[in-house]
């Protein structure tokens, strides 16, 4: 009796397990196809959100669709660009054109040299009825702050923007004090005039996802640009097409885009590669390799797909990584920066497989 007993108890016991194997199979079943709806789920309802926001801003914007799309790119990985260029190439009007397509607060700053950093972040003042200190917010409570001529600013100044752009926090007095997201900075400056200004450190420099220049306009589209404003000598704000909350969840999407393995791999070798044209041999940071995986999946997702391809890779290298480069004393320019990445890609080979997941 006491034989069959143990018998039947080890019988049961292997049925049992045999049951649960079947149940983790199962949940790993279903937890596999919950991720894969899940991200084959994303651009349905928010693909025309991008598409009209394009279309919105392109209605006071004439001939800068690739810059538009790099500043999407760069708003949905939740990144900061700057723009480089000269004056009057309508860096301010594509900044507001994109904060009134999607209903956000927009501020601008122009930096000067005797601008303060409690000029951006706000600062205490003593209120005599209530005896006590109020904290007045500065500029850059707001969800895309155009940071206008920043070079202009003074290093304390530039460096009062840091905890901004990478906590997305301020901190006055002691206290911490959160920014509301999405929380975008613009930062803008001119690449021939010198004097005066203080180019940005390089650690400054590292916080921008992207440095973006404006495209050159053809004679046929400054055509265009001359008859929109014979047409509208106080053009109207462009109504919004895009809810905050709307940008929020699209960019928390981007977060899901899938990445195979081998595009890593090719991220990798990429960034090592920077090494051979780094003055101080290491390369780009391990922040910028972060800043082009997150780049390349917000370029697949404004692309309409749900997983990243090498031409995402090759469509946002230059602007990410070319300004992060740190080259030898005499050649730091941008166009040379800009020519070594796109050599450096040249050189690498592409991976090919099936990139979505399987």
């Amino acid at each position: 009796m006491e034989v069959n007993h143990k018998m039947e108890e080890k019988h049961n016991k292997k049925l049992n397990q045999h049951i649960n194997d079947n149940q983790n199979i199962d949940n790993t079943i279903n937890s596999k196809n919950n991720i894969k709806n899940d991200i084959n789920n994303i651009n349905v309802s928010n693909q025309a959100n991008i598409t009209a926001i394009f279309n919105n801003i392109s209605k006071k914007m004439v001939g800068s669709d690739r810059v538009t799309k790099l500043l999407l790119i760069s708003l949905l990985a939740n990144g900061h660009v700057l723009l480089e260029d000269v004056p009057g190439t309508g860096k301010t009007v594509l900044a507001k054109s994109l904060a009134e397509s999607i209903d956000l607060q927009f501020n601008r700053i122009q930096f000067t040299p005797d601008l303060l950093p409690s000029d951006i972040t706000g600062l205490s003042i003593f209120n005599q009825k209530s005896a006590e200190f109020t904290f007045h917010q500065g500029p850059v409570f707001c969800n895309i702050l155009l940071a206008d001529e920043i070079n202009r600013a003074t290093p304390r100044t530039q460096a009062g923007l840091l905890e901004c752009m990478e906590e997305h926090q301020i901190t006055t007095d002691g206290k911490t004090r959160p920014l509301e997201n999405p929380f975008f900075v613009i930062a803008t400056q001119n690449p021939l005039e010198t004097a005066g200004t203080f180019a940005l450190p390089e650690a400054q420099m590292d916080r921008f996802l992207m440095q973006i220049s404006m495209d050159l306009v053809s004679p046929k589209l400054k055509l265009t640009i001359l008859e929109r404003a014979l047409d509208m000598v106080l053009s109207p704000p462009l109504s919004s097409v895009c809810t905050k909350s709307s940008l929020l969840t699209m960019q928390d999407e981007v977060k899901k885009v899938y990445v195979h393995k081998l595009i890593l791999d090719y991220i990798i070798k990429i960034i090592e590669a920077t090494k051979e044209y780094s003055i101080n041999s290491m390369g780009i940071s391990n922040r910028g390799m972060i800043a082009l995986l997150r780049a390349a999946q917000a370029a697949a997702y404004i692309n309409q797909r749900n997983f990243v391809v090498p031409d995402d890779i090759k469509l946002v290298a230059v602007p990410v990584l070319a300004h992060r480069l740190i080259l030898d004393y005499g050649s730091d320019i941008t166009k040379t920066k800009e020519n070594k990445i796109i050599t450096l890609l040249e050189k690498i080979d592409v991976p090919t497989e099936r990139w979505e997941r399987q």
